[in-house]
């Protein structure tokens, strides 16, 4: 076993030894001729060797596009290679290697992008920034030949921007095909305009938003026709002007939240949003007296202050009128502080106990001042009752109201 492993192995290096002889004699008849080595976009590149081809001599060449296999032409005792347009007119590097049965020659030549300008691609963005100085946009340009090549690094490109009254230039160059800058916002809000140049040819025109920044706390106070707890008429909540810590209103729809609190505890909400810095709520009147603490928020940003606000009582006493078979019971009229009829829809509420146990609870809305309850023999058979009417914080209680 361990002969036959030994004779193995000096097949494999004989073999190698003869392969490299070979190799070597071939390399040593092929000789290239062509000293370029660097070509502009859109020229005719070829490489052309001295020496003999034969029918397995090919040029392998690769690109960041792609790779291609060429086959030789042949003219006495050398031979070229045409490289196609499509390799010729791409900007970078192109490694080439010349094989028969082996390896033979190897190489790269550069192609450089064309000196003229066709056109700049910009990007930009985010679209939109927050004023401060510390916010920014990004601006990237690609300046490219007629070929769509990136022009070559260190071609200079002025970037120029408008924010208001204020104009600014500078100059960036390229650098690896691209070239860019940082666009840092200002203290106040409003747009800037942005353009770019290279050799004598300029882009179209961009913009980009300030934005305030996040608002600061703020105030609040309300309006309303009246006073009173009728049910019925609007309290309009607003803010001061909203303002960010530069002095900027905020940006119109900015949502405002109104918390209350009723003097039990109970919390409820209303919003708005903001136009020209000022955001406004309603509020509907409750039906009894009562007493909120209001307070606003822009969540997560702001707090206004807490204003209190008072409901005086509107509705006094009413009358309630039992039917003969006492089926029938209407409430009214109600009447308001001035004396009038409550408008129609005032909910007047009814509770019927059997046994000292709530068993129902019936509510209807006013029509003329007046709301009726109707009990089903049914729903409601021989026995007694007790009845508790509630209307604009006013309770008034019958008690053992027999039905036969």
């Amino acid at each position: 076993m361990p002969f036959k492993n030994f004779y193995i192995i000096l097949f494999i290096l004989f073999f190698a030894a003869s392969s490299n002889q070979q190799s070597g004699k071939t390399k040593q008849n092929i000789e290239l001729l062509t000293e370029q080595t660097s070509y502009v976009a859109g020229e005719n590149v070829s490489l052309q060797f001295k020496g003999k081809a034969t029918a397995s001599t090919y040029l392998f060449c690769a690109n960041s596009y792609g790779s291609i296999i060429l086959s030789p032409k042949t003219e006495n005792t050398t031979f070229s290679f045409n490289l196609p347009q499509s390799f010729a007119i791409k900007t970078g590097i192109i490694n080439w290697r010349l094989v028969d049965d082996s390896i033979i020659e190897t190489g790269n030549i550069e192609i450089l992008p064309q000196s003229n300008i066709k056109a700049i691609e910009t990007y930009i963005g985010p679209p939109s920034i927050e004023a401060g100085g510390t916010d920014y946009t990004m601006l990237v340009t690609i300046p490219t030949d007629p070929l769509d090549n990136p022009l070559a690094d260190s071609t200079k490109v002025q970037v120029k921007h408008q924010f208001i009254n204020k104009n600014y230039s500078n100059d960036i160059v390229m650098q690896n095909g691209i070239a860019y800058r940082n666009i840092y916002s200002e203290k106040e809000d409003g747009r800037i305009i942005i353009s770019t140049e290279c050799l004598e040819l300029n882009s179209k025109e961009y913009d980009v938003n300030v934005v305030p920044a996040i608002p600061t706390n703020f105030e609040i106070d309300y309006s309303r026709i009246h006073e009173y707890a009728d049910g019925n008429q609007i309290t309009t909540f607003s803010t001061s002007e909203l303002k960010d810590r530069y002095g900027n209103t905020v940006s119109d729809g900015t949502f405002v939240n109104f918390h209350l609190t009723n003097s039990k505890g109970y919390k409820s909400s209303t919003s708005g949003l903001t136009i020209n810095g000022i955001a406004k709520a309603k509020f509907l009147h409750p039906d009894h007296e009562e007493r909120y603490d209001v307070k606003a928020y822009v969540e997560g940003m702001a707090e206004s202050n807490t204003i209190a606000i008072f409901y005086k009582k509107a509705i006094g006493d009413f009358e309630i009128h039992f039917s003969e078979d006492k089926r029938t019971i209407t409430v009214g009229p109600i009447e308001s502080f001035m004396n009038q009829r409550v408008p129609d829809g005032f909910n007047v509420s009814l509770k019927i106990f059997k046994n000292d146990v709530l068993d129902h609870k019936m509510i209807k809305e006013t029509r003329e001042g007046f709301a009726t309850f109707k009990l089903n023999k049914d729903r409601f058979p021989k026995g007694q009752y007790n009845f508790e009417f509630y209307a604009a914080g006013t309770t008034k209680s019958f008690s053992t109201i027999t039905y036969e």
